[in-house]
């Protein structure tokens, strides 16, 4: 490879990370748009959202308590067994969270986003109007 060669490539290596840097910022110009919108809403659903996941984790630690004692002593189990099986259902539990959350936040994106991304790939691509 040679020097012009080696000197190209480069500069298409600075051109697509020029152009992924464009669009990281162009979305992140938007999303903050958007926050300044509806800062408002935001900051008092964030709020809602927190209190509500504390308690639904007080709540659920609760449970597990209750159903511990309630293996100790009505099923009579051990207390590795009932902790082996309380664990496998918490892990079942957020496995399933986890995959629909994943699901969940795959879209929609803002319309300005969307055009920013498609701008992008044609020029990237070469196919600009």
């Amino acid at each position: 490879m040679n020097e012009s060669d080696r000197q190209r490539g480069l500069g298409a290596a600075a051109r697509v990370t020029a152009l992924a840097t464009s669009v990281m910022d162009l979305h992140v110009r938007i999303a903050l748009q958007e926050m300044d919108r509806e800062k408002r809403r935001l900051i008092s659903g964030g709020i809602f959202l927190a209190m509500g996941g504390s308690l639904m984790l007080f709540g659920l630690l609760s449970i597990e308590v209750a159903c511990f004692v309630w293996m100790n002593t009505s099923l009579e189990w051990s207390i590795e067994l009932s902790l082996i099986l309380l664990a496998l259902i918490n892990i079942t539990l957020a496995g399933l969270s986890l995959r629909i959350g994943g699901q969940l936040t795959k879209g929609p994106y803002l319309p300005e986003t969307l055009e920013g991304l498609t701008k992008t790939t044609k020029a990237v691509f070469g196919q600009q109007k």
